[in-house]
């Protein structure tokens, strides 16, 4: 018993550095941001030591104009459309490159490149090549689709889906690589056993691959769905919110209340709103992963 005791004591040794980091960088900033939604902080009483705790009344001030229902409808699309498009394309590309050909590794090399790259470049990139005068009209001029340059982040009807398109360029190398490092872990047993029993590709794929790859789908569609849900550097620098909040995001607004226009506890309470979404993702994933192991 002494043994084990002295055991767990030097085993703490090296957690509580983690622990206090984590109090003091993540922990107080997440206390202090629910304290400030319940209070009436703005930049003329920031710097006092008492506040007046308003308690719900910032959260029905959000929930009273229509503006805060626009930005988490045009969260969950960029959201969701994100992940559709991300999936979708990395899947297929993890597929390609599972053949094992002679340049896979090149080609994914070359590929990992825009996962690499700082988004605000990404955005800047994107806003550029999305210009009257980019390369994209530029291109669809040429090719005759267009008879007239389209000002596509200036537009409300495409203002997203250029947001949308940037974000893709940098999700879809994440998904393949680690769809990839999944689809490496498929046994070549199981598939040349398959085979040989008469079933062709689609059938493998969906009755054997992606069954046995099924954790590494549902860390993906999470992980995808943490970091494009809580975007903000993309969105701010290729439209800041516009044209008229056609691309505003929950983390935008908070930006704005807060830094803009100075109510704090507002922009607080709709980064705790941001925060409430993330945690029911995070719980679903929990679940999710939980019968996975039980059904193991």
């Amino acid at each position: 018993m002494k043994k084990i005791r002295k055991f767990t004591i030097f085993e703490m040794l090296f957690i509580i550095p983690a622990l206090i980091y984590m109090l003091i960088f993540v922990g107080y900033p997440i206390v202090y941001n629910i304290i400030l939604s319940f209070q009436d902080t703005t930049l003329t009483n920031i710097g006092s030591a008492s506040k007046k705790f308003v308690w719900l009344a910032n959260y029905k001030n959000l929930f009273s104009s229509d503006l805060i229902f626009i930005t988490i409808k045009n969260t969950l699309f960029y959201t969701v459309m994100c992940l559709i498009i991300q999936f979708s394309l990395g899947f297929l590309m993890a597929l390609f490159f599972n053949l094992k050909f002679r340049i896979a590794g090149f080609l994914k090399g070359i590929i990992i490149i825009s996962w690499m790259m700082p988004t605000i470049a990404t955005a800047l990139i994107f806003r550029f090549m999305l210009s009257e005068t980019g390369i994209i009209n530029s291109y669809l001029q040429n090719l005759g689709i267009l008879q007239q340059p389209i000002l596509w982040l200036s537009n409300q009807n495409t203002a997203m889906w250029g947001v949308i398109l940037a974000n893709s360029w940098v999700g879809i190398p994440f998904n393949m690589l680690l769809l990839s490092t999944g689809l490496s872990n498929v046994p070549e047993s199981i598939i040349e056993s398959a085979k040989i029993d008469g079933a062709v590709a689609w059938q493998r794929l969906i009755f054997i691959i992606i069954p046995m790859i099924k954790p590494a789908i549902l860390s993906v569609l999470v992980l995808g769905f943490v970091y494009t849900f809580k975007v903000f550097d993309l969105v701010f620098t290729m439209t800041a919110g516009g044209p008229v909040n056609s691309t505003e995001v929950l983390s935008t607004y908070s930006y704005l209340l807060s830094f803009k226009y100075y109510y704090f506890s507002q922009g607080a309470s709709v980064a705790n709103i941001l925060a409430l979404f993330l945690i029911i993702i995070s719980f679903i994933y929990v679940r999710l992963t939980s019968k996975e192991e039980v059904g193991e």
